[in-house]
């Protein structure tokens, strides 16, 4: 029987303090070799009406194997269908059978925001109390409420380069704040969004970066997010100069995607050895991570599928033990 995951099956059975646990997981797998992760196949459909993006992999610690199915159809704003729709597709590692199908879209929410959150709980000061959000797009909520998951924050500033999308983020996201204790504000400029931050998390498809590096305070922590091509950079590289730990969700994916290292690295101002390892590397000890209060820490990630899997079966566990979604035989 395959079993069907709604957002709402999802999120009434998993938490985004689950969503951590099971991305730390992913990291330890994919740093200890324990993942298969073939590169995205794209497809172009209908002579430009869209893409659709194939994502497989395989985790050998949880013996299950899937693919994230991504379309990119600009014109379905027109319809009144989602632009980005998804959808995850969970085989069983023991018999090749479909598992289950999960809705992609809220299942990539959490498993990003879930790498920011793990990142900045292994790499943020542990009295952080002031964040930054840069972005306020489909990604954002889910990001913040990272943040508030694994910090004890009071304060956090929202900039967009958009003042309306600031505003109208701060005032629908108020009430998820005020449950952690938090308030959201919404920063004029970029400039004070991260004069007091002592935890950053860029969330932009920006081309060019949406903070000056040097106005970050020694003993910040920064997550990269948004930036997932080549031509996108949303880390100022004199923030990558500054920094004291550069950390990667995956070493090979970032150094063949991220424009936040491939650009500086092409000028010649970044050198792929200032990386101290992947998240998977600092949770196994390999590597050490925070040394002083006054450092500056960076993460960036760009993904990887098996974040993906192991996330989709850990929702799967769950929904089976709460007895929650449809089942269909095929």
């Amino acid at each position: 029987m395959v079993l069907l995951l709604d957002r709402e099956a999802i999120c009434s059975v998993f938490t985004m303090r689950d969503a951590i646990e099971a991305d730390k997981r992913a990291f330890v797998l994919h740093s200890e070799r324990r993942t298969q992760v073939p590169l995205r196949s794209t497809l172009d459909v209908g002579k430009g009406k869209g893409q659709c993006l194939f994502m497989p992999a395989y985790a050998e610690g949880v013996e299950q194997a899937g693919v994230k199915i991504v379309s990119v159809f600009p014109g379905n704003a027109q319809k009144g269908k989602p632009v980005v729709p998804a959808t995850m597709i969970l085989l069983d590692g023991e018999t090749g059978e479909v598992d289950a199908l999960l809705d992609g879209t809220v299942l990539t929410q959490m498993r990003t925001a879930a790498i920011s959150g793990a990142a900045t709980e292994l790499l943020a000061r542990s009295d952080a109390s002031t964040a930054a959000l840069f972005g306020t797009g489909g990604q954002a909520e889910a990001q913040l409420e990272a943040l508030l998951t694994v910090r004890a924050l009071k304060k956090v500033f929202v900039f967009d380069v958009v003042r309306e999308r600031t505003e109208a983020f701060v005032e629908r996201m108020a009430p998820l704040a005020a449950r952690f204790g938090a308030t959201l504000c919404a920063a004029a400029s970029s400039d004070e969004a991260v004069e007091e931050a002592q935890v950053i998390t860029a969330v932009t498809t920006s081309p060019t970066p949406v903070f000056d590096g040097n106005r970050v305070a020694p003993g910040t922590h920064v997550n990269g997010v948004g930036a997932y091509r080549p031509d996108m950079q949303e880390l100022d590289v004199r923030l990558l100069e500054r920094a004291d730990r550069i950390f990667a969700d995956s070493l090979d994916a970032v150094l063949a995607e991220a424009g936040d290292f491939l650009i500086p690295q092409a000028q010649g101002r970044f050198a792929p050895e200032r990386i101290a390892g992947e998240l998977g590397d600092l949770l196994l000890g390999r590597v050490p991570g925070r040394t002083s209060p006054e450092e500056i820490t960076v993460m960036k990630t760009v993904g990887f599928a098996a974040l993906d899997v192991v996330s989709a079966a850990a929702i799967v566990k769950k929904a089976r033990e709460a007895k929650v979604g449809r089942t269909l035989e095929l």
